[in-house]
């Protein structure tokens, strides 16, 4: 992974481009203490497949809590939120 300053990058940005598109490399763009990464699209799309396949997850589990334990309707939370000191 290369590590390239904003400077640099606004330079070569074609070249840097295609290492990402063509080459598949990740490249961090950095300003001072500022970091992002430029990424292959297949990269985005499977850090956004983990991000969905986690959040399905943890619906999941939150539907089985709520069928164990049960819920609480709105009206009740809205009391027991106003009653905290």
């Amino acid at each position: 992974m290369k590590i390239i300053t904003v400077t640099q990058a606004r330079k070569d940005l074609g070249d840097i481009f295609g290492d990402v598109n063509y080459y598949k490399e990740r490249v961090i763009l950095s300003n001072h203490r500022k970091r992002i990464a430029m990424v292959p699209i297949e990269d985005l799309e499977k850090l956004e497949a983990l991000e969905n396949a986690e959040d399905i997850r943890e619906a999941k589990l939150a539907l089985q809590e709520i069928k164990e334990k049960g819920a609480v309707s709105l009206k009740e939370m809205k009391r027991r939120l106003r009653d905290i000191p």
